[in-house]
């Protein structure tokens, strides 16, 4: 019988090359995002090509209601779920050094990208106690993604920084919490990934990579996230939990 995994953010970037590396192993796949369905529907039709079974959920994660909603379609229509990927993120919609960032910017990154990593967690994990009670043989994990901004300090966006750093610790949590169950969590910590949310500042990062900013003179890409993802998710490490995955191409690495 087929696994279930649930991708917050999943339609697009990162969130869409893990959904992919997931179907491509196995997976039935529930993806979830903000947009309406029928913007999504290339998307929908390129993972449902896996031979995977795909739901959209559509929500706003860092609402308490959809959030629910969200659940409660995955519940209705697969009636499981093995794997959760809490995701979804934001960045600033506009860059601001740490003396000027606002409130508002600073409530917007903590609810999308802490706050409901904390709260989907939690309802997942209650659901998942609840599975594995109800059946010895059930397996699943929870894998939160971060980034190298959990570690390392950018002062033009100094919310992202904060909200990427909660996850870390978020994820060393449920990991302790739900050792009794054994359900792993762990936590991928990406580099620069070129997706859209990077497009932007593709130049810049393109003259940094060239000059040495990682080990890998290259950007990563979301399928090597999705790599990483679908090798915890499938249960290659199962005795690792609350471990961080680096995929940052040497990035974090000392040198001298």
């Amino acid at each position: 019988m087929k696994r279930v995994a649930l991708i917050t953010g999943g339609s697009r970037g990162i969130g869409f090359g893990i959904a992919k590396h997931l179907a491509e192993n196995g997976f039935d796949i529930c993806i979830n995002g903000v947009r309406e369905e029928t913007d999504v529907t290339d998307v929908l039709i390129e993972l449902r090509a896996t031979g995977a079974d795909v739901i959209y959920c559509q929500g706003d994660v860092s609402s308490t209601g959809d959030r629910k909603i969200i659940l409660q379609k995955v519940k209705d229509y697969f009636g499981k779920l093995h794997v959760l990927v809490n995701n979804a993120g934001v960045a600033p919609k506009e860059r601001k050094d740490i003396l000027e960032t606002t409130e508002e910017s600073f409530d917007r990154l903590i609810a999308t990208n802490l706050k409901s990593t904390y709260f989907l967690t939690q309802d997942v994990a209650n659901w998942m106690i609840a599975q594995k009670k109800a059946g010895t043989s059930f397996q699943s994990c929870i894998i939160n993604i971060s980034s190298v901004s959990a570690t390392v300090a950018s002062v033009n966006r100094g919310e992202y920084c904060v909200s990427k750093a909660g996850i870390s610790m978020v994820t060393q949590l449920f990991a302790v919490r739900l050792g009794e169950f054994d359900i792993p969590v762990y936590e991928v910590r990406p580099g620069v990934i070129y997706t859209d949310m990077t497009a932007g500042v593709k130049e810049k990062y393109d003259k940094l990579i060239g000059e040495g900013l990682c080990v890998q003179k290259r950007w990563g890409y979301p399928e090597d996230v999705g790599k990483a993802v679908s090798a915890l998710a499938v249960g290659n490490f199962p005795y690792s939990t609350g471990q961080v995955i680096m995929v940052d191409g040497g990035l974090t690495l000392p040198r001298l």
